[in-house]
């Protein structure tokens, strides 16, 4: 590294840390050892349905390659299956491929295979062609179910990394944006717009609401590799953390695209050389919504970090924001209602600037954040009590146990035959 120039260096690392590089070499690791496992277990001289499993198995996250090993193993069996009952019905014609594919792709909807529903159409379709059916269909299975072994291995012992620190920038990227945004917009108040600047405004604040499904997507990626990953102690709190923290952006999103709409019709109100509000007025606003902004950022900043540390004072810089801004609220109360009773036509895009600033501190509220994160915790935990309830009562099932209810609806019904015998 250190004979290479810095910017090679920079570009490097940064690959290192994008999933396409981490994903491209572990895909190639893992395909090339499940052809190699093939090659020792299967009798087909060019095994290369293992390492084609393992290669769509080893997804970036364990979670997402052990539900993709089921779903492909699960299509792979369903394909031959289909393909054994066909050929002992009828030979490889043109019509009785088209009709082996059309079941394949009606079955392949039932059993739940997501996205390998033509691979059902696909194993299927190259079992039937082959003349020594039994052993390729069990060539074909067990070259899969090596593909997808090795592939699930290799994430459990080269556990995959985890994506948390990657969904955290884009979720503080977007409270960036929208702080950036509430001061562009407060920039405006105190001086003549024009009306297609205010519009330009409201288009990106309606950019920055589409912006939040790739900070999702990032989101669900970082969840995914906190599930089953033998490195994370704490899974179901991260994945809270982030999640109700990016409900919380996505609501104060939408209200500042609210805001932008208001300053655009107020725009449209005013005439040429006229401000959108009052002087005074307009420098109480740009504080508030200075302080509207910090807020936004300290309060992605703390759903974000991880150390305890840090965390606190995340959280004290949140408190003293939404301090400062409340303050700042009270002053712009004041005041708009000045402007409203020198421009009573305008009052009610001048009093929804106020409920809207009032909305997002609301959301970004210390209280309202440890209530909403409580909630989830407890639905969460409900939720797990009845996964395992019902897991329970299928073991017992599975074990010849009947129910207790059952058992004392049983003996009520003898003792009441008994008693009218």
């Amino acid at each position: 590294m250190a004979l290479l120039p810095d910017s090679v260096v920079g570009l490097l690392r940064r690959a290192a840390r994008e999933p396409f590089a981490v994903q491209t070499a572990r895909a190639t690791v893992a395909a090339t050892l499940s052809y190699v496992v093939a090659t020792w277990l299967s009798s087909e001289p060019a095994p290369l349905t293992a390492p084609l499993t393992a290669l769509l198995v080893v997804q970036v996250t364990v979670y997402s390659t052990l539900t993709t090993s089921i779903r492909r193993v699960n299509s792979v069996v369903v394909g031959v299956l289909i393909a054994i009952g066909f050929s002992a019905v009828v030979g490889l014609s043109w019509w009785s491929l088209g009709l082996i594919i059309l079941a394949s792709l009606v079955i392949g909807r039932f059993v739940r295979v997501d996205e390998f529903v033509q691979e059902v159409a696909i194993s299927a379709m190259l079992i039937l062609g082959v003349t020594k059916l039994a052993s390729q269909a069990w060539d074909r299975v067990l070259e899969t179910l090596i593909g997808a072994s090795v592939g699930l291995l290799f994430n459990l012992v080269f556990a995959p990394p985890v994506w948390v620190d990657t969904a955290g920038e884009s979720i503080e990227d977007l409270a960036r944006r929208a702080r950036h945004l509430l001061l562009d917009l407060a920039e405006q108040l105190g001086r003549p717009t024009a009306v297609a600047d205010a519009a330009e405004r409201l288009h990106e604040a309606r950019r920055l609401d589409q912006a939040i499904a790739d900070v999702d997507a990032a989101l669900r990626q970082a969840e995914d590799s906190l599930r089953f990953n033998p490195r994370i102690s704490e899974g179901l709190l991260s994945r809270l953390v982030l999640r109700t923290g990016l409900d919380t952006l996505e609501i104060c999103v939408v209200v500042i695209r609210v805001i932008s709409r208001s300053l655009t019709d107020l725009a449209k109100r005013r005439g040429p050389g006229e401000p959108l509000v009052a002087p005074d007025l307009a420098v109480a606003m740009e504080e508030l919504l200075a302080h509207v902004g910090g807020a936004l950022v300290s309060f992605a900043v703390l759903v974000t970090t991880q150390v305890s540390r840090n965390a606190e004072e995340a959280e004290e810089r949140l408190a003293a924001e939404l301090t400062a801004a409340w303050a700042s609220r009270e002053n712009v109360a004041r005041l708009l209602l000045e402007q409203v009773r020198a421009d009573p036509e305008s009052w009610h895009l001048l009093g929804s600037l106020l409920t809207e600033v009032d909305r997002i501190l609301d959301e970004l509220d210390l209280e309202h954040r440890s209530r909403r994160l409580m909630e989830e915790l407890d639905r969460a935990s409900v939720a797990g009590r009845e996964r395992f309830s019902r897991l329970g009562r299928l073991r017992r099932w599975l074990r010849g146990e009947r129910p207790v209810l059952a058992r004392v609806r049983r003996r009520r019904g003898k003792a009441s035959a008994g008693a009218r015998s």
